[in-house]
């Protein structure tokens, strides 16, 4: 493997995210990149890969959005079943 990829890393907030750019060594994993993008970690409860959910032992790719994932406050299901209750009185 020789070469680079750019990877971006997204940690989003309510109301506000931080972004950063990483230029890691080609097949370079997520625990790598979480090392090297010095975004705080705590209340991180897990990663994904434009959604789609990763171990920190996944390789990234060039141009890959790795996004540090928070835990949900409410189950969707549940906010959903609200939501249409509401709508319906």
């Amino acid at each position: 493997m020789s070469g680079a990829i750019r990877v971006e890393v997204i940690l989003a907030r309510p109301g506000a995210f931080e972004r950063t750019v990483l230029v890691l060594p080609a097949g370079a994993t997520v625990a790598q990149a979480l090392a090297a993008c010095g975004l705080p970690m705590a209340g991180v409860d897990g990663y994904a890969v434009f959604g789609e959910r990763v171990e920190p032992s996944a390789p990234l790719a060039d141009g890959d959005r790795l996004e540090l994932l928070r835990p949900l406050q409410a189950d969707p299901k549940d906010a959903r079943r609200r939501r249409a209750a509401a709508k319906g009185r």
